[in-house]
């Protein structure tokens, strides 16, 4: 992704709350720590290092999303965008179903799949957080 200054850095991550926009895991228990500055729409998609197209994200949503901005649920349908953080709330496309994150709308069932958000680790991984009391996030 380049170097961003480290003050729009930490204003990306203050903003998110330290946690991951995609997946609410919170940086103080990811395993890798430092959680990813991600553009939203990849600098390849006309995407700028600005603020509005900056969200936080694990090194597993970030690299399941790569440039990607979406996709069709079947060969014949529209394009559907993937969440954004910058526009979209994540309780309207998005639901806890104890460890599952469950799709509400066609743009969350898209981002589910793609960023592979319910994969067998990562729900062991959240249920292990919901266990100690550390996931879900008090407010998403």
């Amino acid at each position: 992704m380049g170097h961003l200054p480290q003050k729009l850095r930490d204003t990306v991550r203050r903003r998110a709350r330290y946690r991951c926009e995609y997946c609410l895991i919170p940086e103080k228990y990811h395993p890798l720590q430092k959680l990813h500055v991600d553009h939203i729409f990849s600098k390849k998609h006309g995407g700028q290092t600005e603020l509005s197209n900056l969200a936080l994200a694990c090194a597993e949503c970030n690299r399941k999303k790569g440039i990607a901005i979406g996709s069709r649920k079947h060969a014949e349908d529209a394009f559907i965008p993937l969440f954004n953080p910058r526009t979209d709330k994540w309780n309207e496309h998005f639901e806890l179903n104890w460890a599952i994150i469950r799709p509400q709308t066609d743009i969350g069932e898209i981002t589910v799949k793609i960023l592979g958000l319910n994969e067998d680790v990562r729900i062991a991984f959240r249920e292990y957080l919901m266990l100690i009391g550390a996931y879900p996030p008090s407010s998403k």
